[in-house]
């Protein structure tokens, strides 16, 4: 009795320091606020534990309780909060996916406490004695406790997350707060299952919230002194939900918890099912730090090695799992931060880094480490000089080095670079990064578990995966290369047929600039150049709109309308040209679903083609069909005409020509207008007889 009134108030001034010491950081971020704020929501709960503990009125338990309810509302916002942004460099990614669920953590809880605070609990049940009461739960009481139930499961699967993202040094530094926060948040979802299981609340579960906030201050504690902060850089994955062990195991542990509920009130009940409970979930809990521990798992790994005779590398495993962690890495920095936590693992080293050759070759930049933040190895990083050093030492010698017992600069300089975090950490060793005999980069490794040393072995896999990483490094920049070249072919092609489409306006203007001497003093030819240039002038200041949109595709636009039409206005800026002749034959045709613009320039394309291929006397013919379910365009002159080969090899692709001053994309961009309608175009071609072109255009029906 005297330790259920004294423990509560130990775990909230425990609880209350920690808190304190989050708030005098000199360098606050969210992760600082937030755990300070859920520290006090927990100071603040503990407190009404120890007052509800002491009181002996029952109208007393149930005013210190409700109060104890209605601080427990601010518990599920503020923990999640932190989950999301705890040693999490792409914090803010998470919190902006994270912003409706967050905003209901925050609102709702506390919403359903201060709305229904007089259906948060009933009364004392009758069977209560002075030792021993309950605290039946009204609707809301549930309600909020399933709340909290919930986003207890969200909080630990989050913290399971980190965790699993963090490797090395980061996750010796970050192991203990998240083995703080999720002991805590682990009793919380037992403490709230019962809750709902029974409609009620027990003291003893109140207890058993209280001891889990004072171990929890305890295990923060340590990690506080690993880390020194609560800022670090572990970057997890953004499928939060995908493959997380937390919800499994908080769905096997619900079921397990109301199956046993079931059997225990089945048998009369067992006064002690909450204690037999509590144990079990502690021995999971113990169970799962020692799997988690590096320690252990590197002791079990050489325990089965040593005595069931196997090599210390599984190498069909080992290379199935770097294959597949680089597989689908395509952006470098992507890539590095996969390869240091697998380097990690694989020699159970704590501390991790790959430094790059940057784009002039001259020095050496971090790229992803398991212990070294941007802004640490900026301030320890290398300079011209001694980057200089270590690269002419690997050239010359392109094997793993161990940098401890040198004196030369290019160690000393490796030394500075990766600094050790433990004093029994082993010796550090360095690992170049060369492909194709060109050096990309280098690995550092540092403070390995135990501080065991690395053997004949560990040197030869060394080596394999220096080559493996340079490999999987020199893909990827290759890839990105690719990536940019396509990304500039592509609007290339595109800024083309912008050109492209200029050059044909010009073309209008000159051909009527042609024919201004000649019909000058035609007061109907000048009405209808001057509205030829107006509506030229409006069809560049269209296409300059449309600069911004190069590197969308082509999109149309179609409605019903006569392909006549179209015809009769694109050959509207050529008939009244005075060299050659253009006959037009335009037969009857159905409407069809058209982009005027996008076709009108598949028209005058092919219609300034057959006019700039055919001599001055030349004779230029366009007609329209119907046939069936297509309209069919053809435009034929009586030119130079074009090889096979040409026609085969080189036609429809962009920047293909036979004119000296063509750009070699007007055919390319008008099969692409035509193919975007569903239909085709054709071409019979004979060298020195001329050239015909055909386009198929599916009509309404079709």
């Amino acid at each position: 009795m005297i330790l259920s009134l004294f423990l509560p108030y130990v775990s909230a001034a425990c609880v209350a320091l920690l808190a304190l010491v989050a708030l005098l950081r000199s360098h606050r971020t969210i992760a600082d606020w937030t755990f300070a704020a859920g520290m006090a929501v927990l100071t603040a709960e503990n407190i009404f534990i120890g007052l509800t503990a002491s009181a002996q009125l029952p109208e007393r338990v149930i005013f210190w309780q409700q109060w104890r309810t209605i601080t427990l509302s601010l518990l599920p916002g503020f923990w999640l909060l932190f989950s999301l942004s705890y040693a999490r460099g792409n914090a803010v990614d998470f919190l902006g996916k994270w912003r409706i669920p967050l905003i209901g953590a925050f609102l709702l809880p506390l919403l359903i406490a201060l709305l229904f605070r007089n259906n948060l609990l009933i009364a004392i049940a009758d069977n209560a004695t002075a030792d021993h009461w309950t605290i039946r739960l009204d609707g809301a009481g549930l309600a909020l406790n399933l709340f909290v139930l919930v986003a207890s499961i969200f909080i630990l699967m989050n913290l399971e997350r980190t965790f699993r993202a963090s490797v090395g040094t980061m996750r010796w530094r970050i192991k203990f707060m998240l083995m703080g926060v999720g002991l805590l948040f682990t009793v919380r979802l037992y403490t709230s299952s019962q809750a709902l299981l029974f409609r009620g609340i027990d003291p003893s579960f109140q207890m058993m919230n209280a001891v889990s906030s004072l171990v929890a201050a305890l295990l923060m504690v340590r990690s506080l002194f690993r880390s020194g902060r609560l800022t670090l850089d572990v970057y997890p994955s953004q499928f939060v939900l995908q493959g997380s062990l937390t919800i499994l195991l908080a769905g096997i542990y619900l079921m397990f918890v109301g199956i046993f509920s079931k059997i225990v009130s089945y048998f009369g009940g067992d006064t002690t099912f909450a204690l037999k409970s509590f144990v079990g979930l502690v021995a999971l809990v113990v169970l799962a730090i020692l799997l988690q521990s590096d320690r252990v798992r590197l002791y079990l790994r050489r325990f089965v090695s040593r005595n069931f005779q196997r090599p210390l590398y599984d190498y069909r495993t080992l290379w199935q799992r770097f294959n597949e962690g680089t597989a689908s890495r395509v952006e470098q920095a992507d890539l590095c931060r996969t390869l240091v936590r697998l380097v990690a693992d694989l020699f159970e080293a704590l501390s991790v880094s790959i430094w790059l050759m940057d784009d002039k070759r001259e020095s050496l930049t971090l790229a992803a480490s398991t212990s070294l933040s941007e802004a640490h190895s900026r301030n320890i990083g290398p300079n011209p000089k001694d980057s200089d050093e270590v690269i002419r030492h690997f050239q010359m010698h392109p094997e793993p080095a161990d940098i401890e017992g040198s004196r030369s600069p290019w160690a000393s300089a490796l030394r500075q670079w990766h600094p050790g975090e433990f004093p029994n950490g082993g010796h550090r060793l360095c690992i170049p990064l060369i492909a194709r005999g060109e050096m990309l980069g280098i690995i550092t490794l540092g403070d390995r578990v135990g501080g065991a040393p690395y053997s004949l072995q560990d040197f030869d896999m060394l080596k394999c995966v220096g080559d493996h990483v340079a490999a999987s490094l020199l893909n990827a920049q290759l890839s990105q290369k690719l990536l940019q070249a396509k990304e500039l072919e592509a609007f290339q092609t595109m800024a083309a047929f912008f050109v492209h489409d200029l050059k044909n306006a010009a073309s209008t203007l000159n051909l009527m600039l042609q024919n201004l001497p000649v019909h000058f003093n035609d007061p109907a030819f000048r009405e209808d150049t001057l509205r030829g240039i107006s509506k030229t002038v409006t069809h560049i200041n269209h296409l300059v709109g449309r600069l911004g949109h190069l590197r969308h595709e082509l999109k149309i636009q179609p409605t019903l309308i006569d392909l006549n039409d179209v015809v009769t206005h694109a050959l509207a800026v050529f008939e009244n040209k005075t060299e050659g002749s253009l006959l037009k034959e335009l037969h009857p045709l159905p409407k069809i679903p058209l982009d005027h613009e996008q076709i009108l320039k598949v028209v005058t394309n092919l219609v300034l083609n057959a006019k700039e291929a055919s001599p001055r006397d030349g004779q230029v013919r366009v007609t329209t069909t119907h046939d069936k379910n297509w309209a069919i365009l053809t435009v034929t002159d009586q030119g130079c005409g074009m090889s096979p080969e040409f026609l085969q090899r080189s036609l429809f692709r962009p920047f293909q020509t036979t004119k000296k001053s063509g750009l070699g994309i007007g055919m390319f961009q008008s099969k692409m207008i035509v193919e975007a309608h569903r239909g085709r175009i054709t071409v019979a071609s004979e060298p020195g007889k001329g050239t015909s072109f055909q386009v198929f255009l599916p009509t309404a029906a079709q």
